[in-house]
């Protein structure tokens, strides 16, 4: 999408998967759970940790934030419903009993070995500022849009609720205002944001035949 309006001459081409125009005030506020966690971690020491012990708690928490938002109500229940990992009863205490805490853990505690916390700090902050309408339509959604040349492929999933198609749908109907050039389809899933990873097959049709359609029209104007 940055690409296709910040190179409008370069592009015959843009697939936006998953995406928005702009982060919804509940995703940056997801963002900003993140970067608390890291920025209190006793280790984080503004930043300064290289050589030292990294603040591999802080950045743990907020992966396991960020991964729940990847997820859907639907696929957590079909994944781990309220299955316990190693007891049969409760244990009343605050040990990770159920499937779902174990899973998180685990995804924390992986993502702690390649991945560094400053840079997720500054990575969420640029999603947080990221806005199309205000860096290339003076708030206008439409008049951002008058920047694009090329063709677009717009795909979003029913399920995901960290993009939700509503935004997409914003994107195509500004889109459609100044009469682009641009596709639209909203993929059935119930595995939330993470279906633009698991939908391989539905993606491919979609995907294969923007593309095709694509390549006979540049190779046309050729």
């Amino acid at each position: 999408l940055e690409w296709s309006l910040l190179y409008p001459d370069k592009l015959c081409a843009a697939i936006v998967i998953a995406a928005t125009a702009r982060l919804s005030p509940q995703s940056i506020a997801f963002n900003a759970v993140g970067r608390n966690a890291i920025i209190r971690d006793e280790n984080w020491n503004n930043g300064d940790y290289y050589g030292k012990k990294s603040p591999a708690v802080g950045l743990s928490i907020a992966r396991m934030i960020g991964h729940i938002t990847y997820l859907s109500d639907e696929s957590m229940h079909k994944k781990f419903g309220r299955r316990l990992q190693t007891r049969n009863s409760f244990g009343f205490d605050f040990s990770k009993e159920f499937e779902v805490e174990s899973y998180l853990d685990y995804q924390g505690n992986k993502f702690v070995e390649i991945f560094d916390a400053n840079s997720y700090l500054y990575v969420t902050k640029a999603m947080d500022y990221f806005d199309v309408a205000v860096t290339y339509g003076n708030g206008s959604l439409e008049e951002a849009m008058k920047k694009v040349q090329t063709r677009i492929l717009i795909i979003s999933f029913t399920s995901d609720w960290l993009f939700p198609p509503y935004q997409s749908q914003e994107m195509v109907h500004a889109l459609l205002k100044q009469k682009k050039d641009v596709s639209y389809f909203n993929i059935e899933s119930s595995y939330g944001h993470d279906a633009f990873l698991l939908e391989i097959e539905s993606e491919e049709k979609i995907i294969s035949n923007f593309l095709d359609a694509t390549f006979e029209n540049y190779g046309s104007k050729k």
